[in-house]
């Protein structure tokens, strides 16, 4: 049974995807597999109460959907090309899809432990994505080698450990460390009440109030970040920032942080 956030997170992608009825299909096609529904939830058992880490599950790879379909279309709304775009072997539809599966999966392998879930990420996700595009694209042996290709690019690059060097895997990059807001540390605060090593990350989070994804003044992607207290600084310098350095759209990104009813602070 999904949850009240699931849905309510499902529904924002679809609407945001209302005019791209092929994204439109695979989402649907996604959200209604009962496998990888059960692959999410059990990742996120995995982090949150043997591992004692934040959300990693089904909520969280939807918001970072959400968020790499907002850095998409503020690209394309830019006149900027994705890397598939730009080398002319599929459209941004394709670059579309690409982090759409990359941004469902990327996190899959927390269901086997912390280190190396990239990895495992893409062993688990590889049969889904290839029942998904021959869903999509039955009859396009070409659009399903190369998306799936960027997607494996993207789950595997997502922690920063890897050199990547597309801008759809930037983008996944970028998409994972904007979700951090107090919400991903809710339930792993609540349940895990004694102090232990990494908690930081958890108390970091849980000062981040509000994270905006817009179109910027100075680039094309403006990411604003409301706090409640400095701890949330660690976060964004030794997270989102980390993450950004790595991506191949840091180009593109403008980024300001700071406490609520105080002045932002620019980094990029």
């Amino acid at each position: 049974m999904k949850s009240v956030k699931e849905v309510s997170t499902e529904n924002k992608i679809q609407d945001r995807l209302k005019n791209n009825p092929v994204c439109l299909k695979l989402v649907n096609y996604l959200f209604a597999d009962d496998e990888l529904q059960e692959m999410q939830d059990y990742a996120n058992n995995v982090s949150i109460k043997r591992l004692g880490f934040n959300d990693h599950g089904p909520v969280h790879m939807r918001q970072v959907v959400g968020n790499a379909i907002k850095m998409l279309n503020i690209l394309h709304d830019s006149g900027i090309k994705t890397s598939l775009e730009e080398e002319q072997v599929g459209t941004f539809e394709d670059s579309m899809c690409a982090v759409i599966l990359a941004g469902l999966m990327h996190d899959l392998g927390m269901a086997i432990g912390r280190q190396g879930h990239e990895e495992m990420s893409v062993l688990l996700a590889q049969p889904i994505i290839d029942r998904a595009l021959m869903h999509v694209f039955p009859n396009d042996l070409h659009r399903r080698v190369i998306i799936k290709s960027v997607a494996v690019e993207a789950i595997i690059g997502h922690m920063s450990s890897r050199k990547i060097h597309s801008i759809e895997a930037g983008i996944i990059l970028v998409a994972d460390g904007c979700d951090m807001t107090k919400g991903r540390a809710r339930i792993p605060l609540a349940i895990n009440s004694a102090p232990r090593v990494g908690d930081i990350h958890k108390y970091s989070a849980n000062a981040i109030n509000r994270i905006g994804i817009h179109h910027g003044e100075r680039k094309p992607i403006k990411i604003d970040i409301e706090m409640s207290g400095d701890v949330g600084f660690f976060q964004i310098e030794e997270v989102l920032l980390t993450k950004i350095d790595s991506s191949p759209a840091k180009q593109y990104i403008e980024l300001y942080a700071g406490v609520a009813g105080q002045d932002r602070k620019c980094y990029l």
